[in-house]
């Protein structure tokens, strides 16, 4: 019986792959299966996954034909895994030794539907601890309590497939699946699915997963149109949520999240190609024009000056095209 399996795309990581599949061997247990994703890997990566599969107890190699993206390799590993609980890793990113054998013990404890951890994030030599921002732990909760309130950063703003386990019921319930083709923000709408429909959830202060910021290759170091899919992933979760029998209380907290993402990334537009900033623009000014126009309206006046002011700025582009085409 496997009792877990832990999936883990890799694409062109060969210089951090070595510290990923060694901390895998660290965390190697009879009843545990690693499910590594080769998404079409151009640079060496998959002779290293390879010799993994021969090294290392437990490790399963799947490799894809053709590159899909970050939420494609995950879902290829979802529908090979056997375990009864499952976990992400990404392969840029490592493990401390035994961490997988004590979250599995806690979260059995607790018998919840998932859990969430709080992780280490490392850029360069510099190490810092980023916590779930939910203040209870080690206790179970329901996870749609978690979403709110809107004007706070809750769970559902910690977006991290990696930093939590996952019962298979979950999985078996259609819960676990990404939106296949996603290249950025895959999570996004993957955690508002989670705290919407689970049943349970708890939040554990674990400390074993160390995530890689800065890397060359990560989309988000790379300003091309890839960088666009989180209008994809955040017209997704506001479809979702009108739909909730909680609509009216969810939207404010997604059309709140939606906006402070575009807002970010149009006071970052010089690090993208100038035609994927036009499209940013476009794309971003439509976003705004599709939201739900009364819950956007109190939601840009309760932000700051600066923000309120561009996203306005924006909406009011994208209306003076539809009068102009008229």
């Amino acid at each position: 019986m496997v009792k877990l399996s832990v999936i883990v795309p890799f694409y062109n990581v060969r210089t951090y792959a070595p510290d990923t599949l060694r901390s895998l061997r660290a965390n190697a247990r009879e009843d545990f299966e690693f499910i590594l994703v080769d998404d079409c890997s151009t640079d060496g990566t998959a002779e290293l996954l390879r010799r993994a599969q021969e090294e290392i107890p437990g490790v399963v190699v799947r490799r894809h034909e053709k590159n899909g993206g970050l939420a494609t390799a995950r879902n290829t590993g979802l529908d090979a895994a056997r375990g009864t609980y499952l976990a992400f890793l990404d392969g840029d990113d490592w493990l401390a030794p035994g961490f997988y054998a004590e979250l599995l013990a806690r979260t059995e404890a607790l018998g919840c539907d998932f859990v969430r951890t709080d992780h280490v994030q490392v850029e360069g030599r510099a190490r810092t601890v980023h916590r779930v921002p939910h203040g209870r732990r080690d206790r179970v909760a329901a996870p749609r309590d978690a979403i709110l309130p809107a004007t706070r950063t809750t769970s559902v703003d910690y977006a991290y497939a990696w930093a939590g386990l996952y019962h298979r019921r979950l999985l078996d319930r259609g819960l676990l699946h990404f939106t296949d083709g996603l290249r950025t923000a895959e999570d996004r709408p993957w955690i508002w699915r989670l705290h919407r429909e689970a049943d349970s959830f708890a939040v554990l202060g674990l400390l074993g997963i160390f995530y890689r910021r800065g890397v060359a290759s990560s989309l988000t170091q790379i300003g091309d149109m890839r960088q666009l899919d989180f209008i994809r992933s955040f017209d997704q979760v506001i479809e979702e949520t009108r739909t909730d029998r909680d609509a009216r209380e969810l939207l404010p907290k997604a059309v709140r999240n939606y906006c402070a993402i575009i807002s970010h990334h149009m006071s970052a537009l010089e690090r993208f190609e100038p035609p994927v900033a036009r499209a940013l623009k476009s794309m971003s000014s439509g976003a705004l024009r599709r939201m739900p126009q009364d819950v956007l309206d109190e939601v840009l006046d309760s932000m700051d000056l600066e923000r309120a002011t561009l996203l306005r700025r924006l909406r009011r582009r994208s209306a003076a095209k539809e009068v102009t085409a008229a």
